[in-house]
């Protein structure tokens, strides 16, 4: 049997190096698509909303796999599992490109978010270990540059690659990252000793069937519930029921197993559990407040797609330089500090961002992102760090699949909480601000009287001039109705950091240097 002296010694940094590119490109495809969807649809002879279907069904099987990926690097082997996975993602990004209709794109999505599911998980427990525990905060700092900033890098470049060439070239991109990955991979990453002896004996069937059906409705029922007003749609109400019966069960059965797909004993780790929390409404409000601006920028300022992408970026910079720094910091000073520091950054910008109006600039969107890149910083190296201290390394591969599952879960539940909100307060506002725009208010006459001259000035007789002048005077109230249900869904996910900070009593300081945590029996 081969002993840990035996194993290559790699430094720690061509390691994370090589699996960055596979975690980056895996990321960056869970938004890179969403810009090219107009041209994807056009392209296909589809509907926009057949469309989504690309969307929604990477999502799907990203999300199955997610969990599993602790379990599948028992079975086969982490290096091996990473390798598969990356060839695989690869290989479903060429076909994605080469896809001639519509049903053959949604079935490659598929194998992309299958194959992609792991790489996450895997990753981040690949980091973990090779990476003494005085030096994970920089290790994690490394990680959580492509975990927070493809999502705000995705919609730019699936932009640019839209309008310069084609939207294939959206899937295209990965095929070099990946033959890079693939070739460090095999060069640079090990298998740990202690994973040989982790073989699985009894396949746990039962507690798959119920993840991928629990899971797999769950993911359906948030992508889809706001399209079908939720509940009032029979298909939601019956993916919700679906959903809540089979992780009921999942849960119930995995805390019994001997052998569980997904062992929750994790849970048993204080610091643990209140980390996984943390993550999943970080997760929310990240994806939440991600989800709400470039709809904000291009329906109600009227920024092109790319413009809007480059109007987001500022947040990817802030965490770009502050990613190294909270690295470092996190040697010097209790990461409990540092992960309220975020907190209370990240409430600040949501509730400065709530404060803008139509009249905006770009500058305006520039400096409340760019602290939110700090604050997310601050966020996310932390959180990693602390959660991840008290997992012995045997448990790592697990409970990074359950932490990152979380985190997805978590932005799910943000973007169909945010566009559901931002729908219900824009109608609640529409019905406030027109009830003010009637004959009797001296105000809303004037206003129309000045519409119509404008509007007669330009050659209309007076009968259009004032169908014209009534019909901006009610796209005048939707504009501001908009803005304002802007504001009340920013100040909403402001408020939701704040309450998360008794949680940090909850979490112990990481053990740096002291060696690896100790068993959850």
């Amino acid at each position: 049997m081969t002993s840990e002296s035996d194993q290559p010694v790699v430094n720690p940094w061509i390691v994370a190096i090589a699996v960055m590119f596979a975690t980056f490109m895996e990321v960056l495809d869970t938004t890179v698509v969403n810009v090219s969807l107009p041209h994807v649809a056009g392209s296909l002879s589809a509907s926009i909303d057949e469309s989504t279907w690309a969307l929604t069904s990477y999502l799907v099987a990203n999300a199955i796999v997610l969990p599993l990926a602790g379990w599948l690097a028992r079975q086969f082997g982490r290096k091996r599992l990473l390798m598969m996975s990356v060839t695989g993602f690869t290989v479903a990004s060429f076909l994605c490109g080469l896809a001639p209709n519509l049903p053959l794109l949604i079935l490659f999505r598929v194998l992309q978010g299958t194959t992609g599911g792991a790489l996450q998980p895997l990753s981040q427990a690949v980091l973990l270990e090779a990476f003494p525990p005085e030096r994970r905060g920089r290790a994690m700092a490394f990680w959580g540059l492509g975990i927070v900033t493809a999502p705000i890098l995705g919609p730019v470049l699936g932009g640019w690659l839209t309008d310069s060439y084609s939207w294939r070239w959206v899937f295209y991109i990965n095929i070099p990252v990946g033959i890079a990955s693939i070739l460090m991979m095999k060069r640079y990453v090990f298998d740990p000793p202690y994973l040989r002896e982790q073989r699985v004996s009894r396949v746990d069937w039962t507690g798959i069937c119920l993840l991928a059906l629990g899971i797999g409705a769950l993911q359906v029922l948030l992508d889809k519930g706001q399209e079908d007003d939720w509940f009032a749609s029979h298909f939601m109400t019956g993916l919700a029921i679906v959903s809540a019966v089979s992780l009921i069960a999942f849960l119930l059965h995995e805390w019994r197993t001997a052998q569980p797909v997904v062992d929750l004993r994790v849970f048993r780790s204080r610091t643990y559990a209140a980390g996984v929390l943390l993550i999943t409404v970080v997760g929310f409000v990240l994806y939440g407040s991600l989800v709400l601006l470039p709809i904000l920028l291009q329906t109600l300022l009227g920024y092109p797609s790319l413009q809007a992408g480059i109007a987001l970026s500022p947040r990817g910079m802030g965490s770009f330089l502050a990613m190294p720094v909270v690295g470092i910091l996190l040697g010097k000073i209790d990461a409990r500090r540092l992960l309220g520091t975020g907190l209370v950054a990240g409430s600040v910008t949501l509730w400065w961002l709530s404060a803008l109006n139509l009249n905006a600039g770009y500058w305006d969107f520039f400096w409340p992102q760019f602290v939110q890149g700090i604050a997310l910083a601050l966020l996310f190296v932390p959180l990693t760090t602390i959660t991840m201290d008290a997992i012995p390394r045997e448990q790592m591969g697990n409970a990074t699949s359950i932490f990152n599952l979380m985190r997805n879960i978590g932005g799910s539940l943000g973007i169909a909480a945010a566009t559901t909100m931002l729908a219900r307060n824009q109608q609640a506002h529409i019905n406030l601000l027109g009830s003010h725009v009637d004959s009797y208010s001296p105000q809303a006459r004037a206003l129309l009287d000045q519409m119509r001259a404008a509007f007669m000035a330009r050659g209309s007789d007076l009968a259009t001039a004032t169908q014209q002048a009534q019909a901006a005077a009610w796209g005048l109230v939707q504009r501001h109705a908009a803005m304002l249900s802007f504001a009340d869904v920013f100040r909403d996910l402001s408020v939701l950091f704040v309450v998360l900070l008794p949680l940090l009593f909850l979490m112990k300081s990481p053990r740096a240097g002291r060696g690896p945590g100790p068993g959850i029996h």
